[in-house]
């Protein structure tokens, strides 16, 4: 896993230039490819998983908004931007429970690969809501990379129980909605992060997300602590990795980078979640033949849109 320290570090740099945005995208990639097999590994509710995630960042985004003084934001943040902020925080929320869900009920290869289709619902979101139009090389480069998502979760779609008694076709269901949760987060986020910094708005997203699941817990009766030590474990690692270095890393990407280009980054998030839960002897979830294909096929698109939105994206000089 990638060290979260010289991310940040690198994020806050005086560094400058138009790829700075897409070095920050490949650690995020990084990061995030660990969730699946993180979640997979542990035994709690999802709801709890995520709860206990969004913990443990807070604990990390307090930190930086104090060191940062990015606090300050919320003085001058304007009643509007806080409650989109905070309808972000719902989405996330949302987004979280259902595909820690799916994460149990169909393949790791399956439902990471379904949830990373928001690039899709995300280029749409942001033609309509923030006149971001894709251009037809970048539409051309997320077809693809969709065709070989399709070609990942084929196996899956079919339905029926798995014979370890998971309905894969619930699990796909739930991580397809989770993928328009995501869509609708990382689209706000794109809006409200050209005037907020990252830790400020991160901390209101997090914070929302947090309150939102604790109260899906307590309404569903979830018992939220106390947890193993391996669980604790697994929390901290979906905070460190996938929530702090790969949500926190793309949501500093907004600010320089559309939404739909920003999403790029999880289309590769298959390929290194499936490679993860194979190289784990506790989980050993061999590719098949059609996630490796589709896996190919993932990437060549992802390099498609990339190399489109190098040319599109207009140079700047990232900050946080």
């Amino acid at each position: 896993m990638p060290s979260a320290p010289a991310l940040f570090l690198f994020m806050n740099s005086s560094t400058s230039g138009s790829t700075k945005p897409y070095w920050v995208l490949a650690f995020s990639l990084l990061g995030i490819s660990f969730a699946g097999p993180l979640v997979r590994l542990s035994a709690a509710d999802p709801v709890a998983i995520a709860v206990w995630r969004l913990g443990f960042s807070l604990i990390i985004v307090a930190g930086f908004l104090v060191a940062t003084g990015e606090w300050r934001d919320w003085k001058r943040i304007s009643a509007r931007e806080l409650a989109l902020a905070a309808a972000g925080g719902v989405a996330l929320a949302l987004h979280f429970w259902a595909w820690n869900a799916s994460i149990h009920l169909t393949t790791i290869a399956a439902s990471v690969t379904l949830v990373s289709l928001q690039p899709a619902v995300v280029a749409a979101i942001s033609a309509l809501a923030l006149r971001e139009a894709p251009t037809s090389r970048q539409v051309a480069g997320i077809a693809i990379a969709i065709l070989g998502a399709v070609v990942i979760a084929a196996p899956d779609l079919r339905g029926g129980m798995a014979p370890s008694g998971n309905a894969p076709l619930l699990g796909n269901l739930l991580a397809t909605s989770a993928a328009v949760t995501a869509a609708i987060y990382y689209t706000i986020g794109r809006s409200l992060r050209k005037s907020i910094g990252v830790w400020a708005y991160v901390g209101i997203v997090y914070s929302t997300a947090f309150a939102t699941l604790t109260v899906i817990a307590m309404s569903r009766g979830i018992t939220l602590a106390p947890q193993p030590p391996t669980e604790i474990a697994i929390f901290a690692g979906l905070a460190l990795g996938p929530m702090l270095i790969g949500h926190t890393g793309m949501n500093w990407a907004l600010k320089f980078l559309p939404a739909y280009v920003v999403n790029l980054t999880v289309l590769g998030e298959p390929v290194g979640a499936t490679l993860l839960g194979a190289a784990i002897p506790s989980i050993r979830q061999i590719p098949t033949v059609s996630t490796l294909v589709g896996g190919a096929v993932v990437l060549g698109g992802v390099i498609i849109a990339a190399g489109g939105s190098q040319r599109a994206a207009a140079p700047k000089t990232p900050d946080t």
